[in-house]
């Protein structure tokens, strides 16, 4: 769930994008493309699918099994993406349920017979939930997630679980996004020796592949905005609250959240439609305002709309600079107004998140760990686990962020309580709720990220910019869209808006999609060459 920088002491993702001088800025020619086998349901939308199966030209057992082959062909063996770390045994069950249902004239709505992927901090049963840890390669969880439950309900079938950056990348000041020592490494489809950012890694690498129609990320910054931005992808993270966090492994209660990652906004719609909803087992959920996202489709929403334009968030990557330009043209041309803004103090409140962040994740997680039954009974538990079997779960990098934690005391401690209210106070009140309201803004919009970087176990991630930090620590919803690519790999632009705007912001995305078409299928070449 966390998008950890490898500058994270200096800048912790700040809105600005923390700078370095590892920018990639070669723009070699693509090596060689992996050839691979047709697949009939290349880039097939939500509404796509249920216009075939309404039809009676396909049904949800057919599409399953095309799904489960397909991982077969591409994840398991071809260019072994390593994006799905478990299988769901009883997906072609559910998919036959769901036709049965179909048959007899019930519909559960737009995601009925749909393939999803969740992540794998996510219970699912029958399924392992493990953060990517051998420490909990054997924890079946006894029910489902919350959303998952609702995802249940609304038809969908679930297929398995994606890897992810192990415990959502908040381990170690020096982790590699994508790896876990259950999962291995996952790649990024578009160049394979690239990074598929994490720590939503697999969902985001499995979706640009098509190895499932949708998935499920979750976010604590940026984790699932960057795996989406570097995969080509549409990737939504709530407002905080929006969508419940019950029966996620957690970080921060501050700032998780589980969000829709899709190859389309109108995917990424029908998705956040069948997850959102209060639940009496998280209290963010409780003041939830819930709108109908898919609604919000419509042509037409950038004309007359304010667009504030973060420039702060931008100047570390010149072939991002020169898509972002492109894209403010794209919603110029497309009837809106785009103004320059800032953020008052951005990026000032890195301190106070990461405070938040390391006493949270210690008393959430050992709240999950007790409550679920986990192999492991605390964080200080999984620091004994991992010293003991350090050649397999550390071979790479170390646990600096897990002993940091479990250092801290309770959040009812003074120095965690004025962390909560200096975050907050600067990304939300006077950050972007602030910003949005003094220039009647509808939306900022900055880039994403920086193209995808070359996987580095060695070294870990190079990660060099980022515009999403601020809704992040505000608890406010963000969107990215593919805009374009640099040297062949996807970037992305970061629509920002205010607590509970996701419809506006799916309105406004929606539309500068139709206006764009970004969005292309990864090519599989196993490298980008220099000459």
């Amino acid at each position: 769930m966390f998008r950890r920088s490898p500058l994270l002491l200096a800048c912790l993702l700040v809105l600005t994008g923390c700078t370095g001088s590892d920018a990639p800025t070669a723009q070699g020619k693509p090596s060689s493309t992996t050839p691979l086998p047709a697949f009939a349901f290349e880039e097939s939308s939500v509404e796509d699918l249920q216009t075939r199966m309404r039809d009676g030209r396909l049904d949800s057992a057919t599409l399953t099994r095309a799904y489960l082959d397909r991982i077969a062909a591409i994840d398991d063996a071809g260019p072994t993406l390593g994006a799905v770390i478990e299988l769901n045994p009883e997906a072609m069950r559910e998919a036959q349920a769901r036709d049965a249902e179909r048959k007899a004239g019930k519909l559960r709505g737009p995601l009925h017979g749909i393939p999803v992927l969740v992540k794998d901090n996510i219970d699912a049963t029958p399924m392992i939930n493990s953060a990517g840890s051998l420490a909990l390669a054997m924890h079946r969880p006894k029910a489902d997630a919350f959303l998952v439950a609702k995802l249940r309900a609304a038809g969908a079938v679930i297929l398995g679980k994606t890897n992810l950056s192990e415990w959502a990348n908040f381990r170690s000041t020096r982790s590699t996004s994508g790896w876990s020592s259950r999962g291995g490494q996952t790649k990024n489809p578009y160049v394979l020796d690239r990074s598929p950012c994490g720590s939503s890694s697999g969902s985001g690498s499995a979706i640009a592949a098509n190895l499932a129609t949708v998935a499920i990320g979750t976010e604590t910054d940026g984790s699932i905005l960057c795996p989406s931005a570097v995969n080509g992808l549409v990737g939504l993270k709530p407002t905080v609250g929006l969508v419940s966090r019950s029966g996620i492994i957690p970080i921060s209660a501050s700032q998780d959240t589980a969000g829709p990652m899709a190859r389309s906004v109108a995917d990424a719609a029908h998705l956040l439609d069948a997850i959102a909803g209060s639940d009496p087992a998280d209290a963010a959920t409780e003041t939830a305002r819930i709108a109908p996202y898919a609604a919000a489709l419509k042509p037409g929403a950038l004309k007359g709309a304010r667009i504030g334009v973060l420039r702060a968030a931008t100047g570390y990557q010149p072939g991002v600079d020169a898509a972002f330009e492109r894209a403010l043209q794209a919603l110029r041309d497309a009837g809106a107004d785009v103004q320059d803004a800032s953020i008052a103090k951005a990026g000032s409140w890195g301190d106070a998140e990461f405070e938040v962040l390391l006493h949270e994740f210690k008393d959430g997680l050992n709240r999950y760990l007790a409550d679920s039954g986990a192999p492991a009974a605390s964080l200080a538990a999984l620091i004994e686990y991992n010293k003991t079997h350090a050649d397999k779960v550390m071979p790479w990098f170390a646990q600096e962020l897990f002993v940091m934690a479990e250092a801290k005391g309770q959040l009812s401690d003074k120095a965690y309580l004025d962390a909560r209210a200096k975050a907050r106070r600067l990304a939300a009140t006077e950050g972007i709720e602030a910003t949005l309201a003094d220039g009647g803004f509808d939306a900022l919009v900055a880039p994403t990220t920086s193209p995808a970087w070359p996987i580095d176990p060695v070294n870990g991630d190079h990660f060099t910019g980022a515009g999403y930090g601020v809704a992040a620590v505000a608890g406010t919803p963000s969107l990215t869209v593919p805009m374009g690519d640099v040297a062949g790999l996807p970037v992305g632009i970061a629509f920002l808006g205010g607590a509970w705007s996701e419809a506006r912001l799916i309105a406004l995305a929606y539309d500068y999609e139709r206006a764009t078409r970004h969005r292309k299928p990864p090519g599989f070449r196993a490298s980008l060459s220099l000459k």
